[in-house]
């Protein structure tokens, strides 16, 4: 499962677009902050009033409805159970006053609305009026399901449901990917009857009770028949019924796909543990600066988890939903991505995330610092000035600001929540203060430096592969740690590999022949399974063009293994999301190869582009899971498969590298000399 594969880059994309989205990004490249989009202001209106009503208050909801969704209210529908629980409430708040309330609200409300509402609510509204008689606390009453609190949370999903729908107020592609891959990882793991290993952060992360369906319209009862085919697609993809699966494509009026988003969206997450989860991700990958503390100011997931403190349960999410950084006083004026380009979370609107991918790549690889620190030697007797690539960088500490500024989560209905910093360890809150590496630091090596430069180092390294400097990252990472290529010998062999093919690309063939001949040579004569790749690599020799190192070698990925293992070299753990996505991403492909057929909702949810294949990996999948278990990597060595791309029909992606034009014996000689 961990060496599933996963495109880092189109997940980048999906995450930098739930960021604008959900408006948890500032952008200190832009100097002008930008509004919000229409989509993001009726999600937060849909989250308040969702506080309101599993708060008790009805008239703030009720209010709230007049403002922004009024035709609420002219559903007689809807209005007869906001109505119904209005007078509930006030019979629970006990005093004389709103008894008096609770029968002004029977007379002038509920009574008016059971008439026309619908043909059981007479009998409902009979059968509420008990709730003079039996006490809130009796559990044995025949009203006990009228009292129990739980009923707050069922009208606040159903109005949530209907308001989503009218309101196109659908949650970012991201967040339904999410739903919908854990959704089907706990599935294929209940049928399987075995334990997931992420067990703990899928129940952490995704609630157990989703939200009320809406109810079609009366006038859509009488649809005409829908495709057998939309309705089983439908039902089997988001565990419903058939007849579930008609009346939400019903309320959709027959749009599959819109059906589908309407069930993905009442599957309810805990949105301060999927901001805990982004933020950690956008740290790690240089898209937000490092140098902030954990989005909501208290313990992070990983931390939480670690320390055996889940606690699997009913959540609420007004508990949840409102969680921002504890150094949010602290910063400057909102700057969102919205004014670079509008995204509403809608995947109607977000018709090409990854037609973006390439575009917020270059906006976020160039807001990123060059980083290239100097000096990563473990060695006392190395000298800083000995490092070329990470020299006199001013410390990373001017292009680390171009980086976006992680905003958190606010209620901009109510105001800032109350910040504070107690949840910040010392070392979050000096990390806000670094400006970058010091000299002094260098010389006590790499393992004694802050969290802050660890990252710095990494992101660094990571800068240095992406641009292709291989030779240079091969020199920064023997300076940092002799014996990390002894123990990741199939990444020294990648890294020459571009190398080789760079050389290729500039026409220095004898420079090329030269790394063939030092290193790709002896790496191949310790590790027979990467003679294949060796002859592909040289085919380049035939073709000698600027594109040899682009179509040879996808440096993004590569980068990112990179970044994954000298991060935990130095003490520096990948993020849990990335774990969740080889876990999910493996699960939906064995669930579908089970199901024998293909998911209709991929492509929606970018789940095809996350998997996708668009170059060619020149080390095999072969080769690359025969020298896992001699890595000695633990959970690094997913790093080492991410390299194992397999078409949809599962053909080698390398075969249109595969025509053996050279002769053999003078591949080996090449090798051996």
């Amino acid at each position: 499962m961990d060496s599933a594969h996963v495109n880092w880059e189109a997940l980048d994309a999906l995450i930098i677009d739930f960021a604008k989205s959900e408006n948890l990004i500032e952008d200190s490249c832009s100097s002008s902050p930008s509004l919000s989009s229409s989509s993001y202001h009726f999600r937060l209106i849909i989250r308040q009033i969702r506080q309101s009503l599993e708060a008790g208050n009805v008239d703030a909801a009720i209010d709230l409805f007049r403002r922004h969704a009024p035709f609420i209210l002219d559903d007689h529908r809807l209005l007869f159970r906001l109505q119904k629980q209005k007078f509930i409430e006030l019979l629970r708040r006990g005093t004389a006053e709103d008894r008096d309330s609770a029968i002004d609200c029977l007379r002038t409300s509920l009574a008016p609305c059971a008439l026309d509402a619908y043909p059981e609510a007479y009998e409902e509204f009979k059968h509420v009026l008990l709730a003079f008689v039996y006490d809130k606390d009796d559990q044995t009453s025949p009203v006990a399901n009228e009292w129990a609190e739980r009923r707050r949370f069922e009208i606040a999903g159903l109005m949530s449901s209907v308001l989503r729908v009218h309101l196109h107020a659908y949650d970012p592609v991201f967040s339904m990917t999410l739903r919908y891959l854990i959704s089907i990882h706990k599935v294929f793991f209940f049928r399987q009857g075995i334990v997931s290993p992420i067990s703990d952060l899928t129940k952490r992360l995704l609630l157990e009770e989703p939200d009320l369906p809406a109810a079609p319209p009366e006038s859509m009862y009488e649809a005409p028949p829908f495709d057998e085919n939309d309705i089983q697609a439908l039902a089997h993809a988001v565990e419903l019924t058939r007849q579930g699966a008609i009346d939400s494509l019903r309320f959709a009026k027959g749009d599959l796909f819109q059906a589908f988003q309407n069930e993905l969206c009442r599957m309810r997450l805990d949105i301060s543990t999927l901001d805990e989860l982004v933020h950690e991700y956008c740290v790690y990958r240089g898209i937000v600066d490092s140098g902030l503390a954990s989005p909501s100011g208290r313990q992070t997931v990983s931390e939480t988890l670690k320390a055996n403190q889940v606690e699997p349960g009913y959540c609420s999410s007004r508990n949840s939903s409102f969680e921002v950084d504890c150094n949010e006083a602290k910063q400057l004026d909102v700057e969102t991505f919205m004014s670079n380009a509008k995204f509403d979370g809608s995947p109607e609107n977000n018709t090409d995330v990854t037609s973006q991918q390439v575009g917020d790549a270059e906006v976020r690889y160039a807001c990123e610092s060059a980083i290239k620190i100097e000096g990563c030697s473990t060695s006392e007797s190395h000298q800083p000035g000995n490092s070329t690539y990470l020299k006199n960088k001013a410390h990373g500490t001017g292009e680390r600001n171009k980086r976006k500024r992680w905003r958190g989560r606010h209620d901009e209905f109510g105001g800032t929540p109350d910040v504070s910093c107690m949840g910040c360890s010392k070392e979050e809150r000096s990390a806000t203060s670094t400006t970058g590496i010091n000299i002094s630091k260098e010389r006590q090596g790499v393992k004694n430096l802050d969290r802050e430069d660890k990252y710095q180092i990494v992101l660094g390294i990571k800068e240095l592969t992406s641009e292709g400097m291989a030779a240079e990252v091969v020199e920064e990472i023997n300076t940092m740690d002799p014996k990390f290529f002894l123990q990741n010998p199939i990444l020294l062999f990648q890294l020459k590999q571009v190398e080789f093919l760079k050389l290729v690309s500039s026409g220095d063939h004898s420079g090329a022949l030269r790394v063939a001949c030092s290193h790709l040579g002896p790496l191949v004569a310790k590790d027979l399974a990467l003679l294949k790749p060796l002859k592909e690599t040289l085919l380049a020799l035939l073709q000698p063009n600027e594109d040899a190192l682009r179509r040879g070698m996808p440096l993004h990925a590569l980068a990112t293994s990179i970044q994954v293992a000298v991060g935990k070299k130095i003490g520096i753990d990948e993020p849990l999301l990335m774990r969740i996505m080889r876990a999910t991403l493996h699960t939906h492909t064995e669930w579908f190869k089970l199901q024998m057929y293909k998911d209709r909702f991929e492509k929606l949810l970018r789940i095809d582009l996350l998997k996708e294949n668009n170059v060619a990996f020149l080390v095999s999948d072969a080769t690359l899971k025969s020298n896992v278990d001699g890595c000695n990597l633990g959970s690094s060595q997913v790093t080492l498969s991410s390299s194992t791309w397999t078409s949809e029909d599962g053909s080698n992606p390398n075969q249109s590298f595969s025509i053996d034009v050279c002769d053999e014996n003078a591949i080996l000689k090449v090798m051996v000399s």
